[in-house]
């Protein structure tokens, strides 16, 4: 599972010109399946997705096809992470530890 903490590298005006495409992108992960929750942080200096996928560099690539991105207004920090506890309705994303 990824967390995609995504910043503004713009000011809000120019994120907003771009904010009807990103919520197309993000519709289009939902819709697929890769994304499990997203929001705006608070203040609203950008936003975090839940994620799931097959590898990082997966993920990463979804991440840099967001219309912020490929407009230069934000930048991403991918973080993956084990989901070793879930509640009940993602059950099907728990994992494993490997030793």
């Amino acid at each position: 599972m990824f967390v995609l903490e995504l910043t503004y590298t713009a000011p809000i005006e120019a994120v907003e010109e771009h904010l009807e495409a990103h919520v197309e992108w993000l519709d289009r992960h939902f819709a697929d399946g890769t994304f499990l929750a997203s929001g705006r942080k608070n203040p609203r200096d950008g936003g975090v997705i839940i994620a799931v996928g097959d590898d990082r560099a997966a993920v990463e690539k979804v991440a840099a096809a967001d219309p912020f991105s490929t407009a230069g207004v934000c930048s991403y920090r991918v973080t993956e992470f084990i989901a070793t506890k879930t509640v009940p309705e993602l059950a099907a994303f728990r994992q494993q530890l490997t030793s």
